[in-house]
């Protein structure tokens, strides 16, 4: 029996076996298929998967195709039309929250021109306004009477006769109670001047050269703070 290596031998074509090369696939880089789906919008995706079924419809050299063209058509044709039902469900989700919204807002709105109304024909009567099945707003509990003041300061003013008070703020206090009085300080001897919302005042017409006495308290709706401690000091 001849074997391959056999001087001579030749196909049925009568070409000899040693005039074929044998092909070889050494070295030889193989290419492989990139899908590059990534990053793809959904829309994306389906129009390059689109584009793959136009370019091996007929393509001779993909005759036998897995899945077939119909297969991956029909693929296609679905994700299409599930991807225009989610669109259209996102724009009709999103348009019904705005109605939603309005609608809540509508019926708020309603509610407080009701609770207006019975707030007017209640007139004040708790067990009327809770009979409209509404509640009743808590009623203020009066606040504290300011905290003494503390750490008053007196120092000269810019022009003669004036003195500057600064005081640190009292907690609660909406103004703030102002006394001088002549050196010495009796019970009778303290004299008013102008209320003030800061922390400081300055306080004029004194006579230069004499001791002038100050008290600084803190006032609110819920009354009179305790006076600050009494200092002086000597007109400018």
């Amino acid at each position: 029996m001849a074997s391959y290596d056999t001087p001579g031998l030749t196909y049925e074509s009568g070409v000899l076996y040693d005039d074929v090369i044998a092909p070889t696939t050494k070295g030889t880089k193989m290419a492989k298929v990139k899908l590059n789906f990534r990053g793809m919008t959904d829309s994306e995706t389906i129009q390059h998967c689109s584009d793959i079924k136009t370019a091996m419809t007929g393509n001779e050299t993909f005759t036998t195709p897995t899945p077939t063209m119909t297969v991956f058509g029909t693929l296609i044709t679905t994700a299409q039309t599930k991807l225009t039902a989610s669109d259209n469900a996102q724009v009709a989700s999103k348009q019904a929250t705005a109605d939603k919204d309005a609608a809540i807002a509508a019926l708020l709105a309603g509610a407080s021109q009701l609770a207006t109304y019975v707030d007017l024909t209640a007139a004040g009567d708790e067990s009327k306004i809770m009979s409209a099945g509404m509640d009743v707003r808590a009623q203020r509990t009066p606040s504290a009477p300011p905290s003494q003041v503390a750490n008053l300061s007196i120092t000269a003013g810019d022009n003669a006769g004036e003195l500057d008070l600064h005081w640190d703020p009292a907690q609660g206090a909406k103004s703030y109670e102002v006394h001088v009085s002549p050196d010495p300080v009796t019970n009778s001897s303290w004299n008013s001047k102008p209320s003030v919302t800061k922390s400081k005042t300055t306080v004029a017409d004194m006579a230069s050269g004499t001791r002038v006495w100050a008290r600084i308290r803190a006032i609110n709706s819920a009354g009179q703070g305790a006076w600050s401690s009494a200092i002086s000091k000597v007109a400018p």
